[in-house]
């Protein structure tokens, strides 16, 4: 589970290391030119990857963000984002040492051992500012903050010595197999877009959000990385 966890965290560094360095590569061969033509309207939608270590999960799905530019330099506006369905898939595990169920459940089978495979969906919901540094007319950097909601649902396949551990052993009801949970996240998150004409961008962003899901069966706070990459269109009169 740990070396999982720990590939997982190093594909993301890769990957942020990989999209810095093409960044890098672009700003010095674009012009210096600070931007003046600055649009009042943004929308993006791109293509989401989320992943959270401490479960394994991996989940692929669609971001839309909706901005409104009050300033060079701020924006305020709103950003939904959901993944991992049937078309996109998702999924991880769950250790039975991170459960709520790990006391009952030690004298018997050591928790660490029980692996609980689940399919997910999320969505993600979120409003609040964006600043953006605009020093070259080819390439926006942008930064955030994170604050807003996040809803997830789970279906659970508990192994069967395991519904007999519950059932027969402790006797406790068993978990019920469809899990959902609704509640708030807050996070830090940013990138840049390459600034192809007046209108449009291609946008590469990454973010990091906290949050306790399934408090009721996990007992720590789950930690998720997320990259979105997609165009980004620009209108109205600033």
């Amino acid at each position: 589970m740990r070396g999982t966890s720990s590939r997982l965290l190093m594909s993301v560094a890769r990957t942020l290391r990989l999209t810095t360095c093409s960044l890098l590569l672009f700003v010095c061969v674009s012009s210096q030119a600070q931007q003046t033509d600055i649009s009042r309207y943004s929308l993006y939608t791109g293509f989401d990857y989320m992943l959270s270590p401490s479960r394994n999960l991996t989940e692929r799905g669609m971001d839309v963000d909706f901005g409104v530019t009050l300033k060079p330099w701020l924006a305020v506006g709103g950003d939904v984002a959901f993944m991992g369905n049937d078309i996109f898939g998702g999924g991880g595990t769950i250790n039975g040492s991170e459960t709520v169920y790990a006391p009952l459940v030690d004298p018997y089978v050591p928790a660490s051992s029980i692996h609980v495979p689940f399919k997910s969906t999320t969505i993600t919901f979120a409003v609040g500012t964006q600043f953006y540094l605009r020093k070259w007319t080819k390439v926006t950097f942008f930064a955030r903050p994170g604050l807003g909601g996040i809803h997830e649902s789970a279906a659970l396949t508990f192994p069967p010595e395991l519904e007999g551990l519950f059932t027969e052993i402790l006797k406790v009801p068993v978990p019920s197999s469809q899990q959902t949970s609704t509640t708030w996240f807050v996070g830090v998150g940013g990138g840049f877009d390459l600034n192809l004409s007046k209108q449009i961008a291609l946008r590469f962003s990454a973010d990091w959000v906290n949050t306790h899901l399934f408090s009721n069966l996990l007992t720590d706070r789950q930690n998720y990385a997320r990259l979105t990459v997609g165009p980004v269109f620009h209108w109205g009169k600033f």
